[in-house]
């Protein structure tokens, strides 16, 4: 494999300090600002999210994303307001302080700056960006990577200690305005553009990406891979033997829908099945 990044490629074990990670996703309900926001004091928003928090954490999960997935339909990062950062800085302060687990946020779509903005605030230790390096045609129009902008805005914060974890063929999308550059050569682009950890995904949210997928994704890079969409009890242990954690967030929510409470039962069911994997 040829190197073109100097990135190491111990993050998670650094963040998590264990070689696979199982990373449970805080889908925060509606924030003010949002389509569905429906008036809800904070502490109710607040008191939602650390419920999953705690469920997830006390089944056995090894730390978690704060993801403002009840904001749908998602805007375009240039369009998304000052509220929705200050919100999820909010809600991961909380969770860091209750749960002393790694923590990671997503904002969508797309919107690196502002999840480096609530990293900072509310002291997670990585970013997802669904798009980092060149452009896709989203559910939200056209998006173009950011990299560049949100790499010179993390040295503006000072916060080179918030890491990048970036998806490989995003979800959620057409990719014909890459189509005639492989999978392995987007991957190796998110190298080239300092991220961390890369992340494999299905087409849609609860979408399991597929085996020769993550296999093509795997031998393009030497960072980390996670596999972040579809992972449930039945696949888990054949993903860990091949990847180096998952993001898992449909499966573990009551009927295994995203939108429902987190299911501690499931949750417990699921940390079980993944032990073979995890070597532990």
């Amino acid at each position: 494999m040829q190197l073109i990044s100097d990135r190491t490629s111990g993050v998670i074990k650094e963040i998590f300090q264990r070689d696979k990670a199982l990373i449970g996703m805080i889908h925060c309900p509606a924030f003010p600002g949002s389509p569905r926001y429906q008036g809800a004091d904070m502490d109710d928003i607040i008191d939602a999210c650390m419920r999953d928090a705690e469920r997830l954490i006390e089944g056995g999960i090894h730390g978690l994303i704060v993801e403002n997935h009840g904001d749908v339909p998602f805007s375009k990062p240039d369009d998304i307001g000052y509220e929705t950062p200050a919100c999820m800085a909010v809600v991961t302060d909380r969770i860091r302080k209750a749960f002393g687990v790694p923590l990671g946020i997503s904002v969508l779509a797309n919107a690196a700056l502002p999840a480096l903005a609530t990293a900072v605030a509310g002291g997670a230790q990585f970013i997802r960006v669904n798009q980092w390096a060149n452009a896709y045609v989203a559910n939200e129009g056209f998006m173009e990577g950011r990299a560049a902008e949100a790499m010179r805005y993390r040295s503006l914060l000072r916060a080179e200690r918030v890491r990048i974890f970036t998806d490989a063929h995003v979800k959620h999308g057409a990719h014909a305005i890459t189509a005639d550059r492989s999978i392995p050569e987007l991957t190796r682009d998110l190298a080239f553009f300092d991220s961390d950890c890369i992340i494999a995904t299905g087409q849609r949210t609860g979408n399991a990406a597929t085996e020769s997928e993550i296999r093509e994704i795997k031998e393009a890079t030497h960072l980390p891979l996670l596999v972040g969409s579809g992972v449930s009890e039945d696949n888990i242990v054949q993903i860990l033997r091949l990847t180096d954690g998952v993001i898992v967030a449909s499966s573990l929510k009551e009927g295994g829908v995203w939108w429902n409470p987190v299911d501690p039962e499931r949750v417990r069911r699921f940390v079980d099945a993944a032990q073979e994997g995890l070597g532990d």
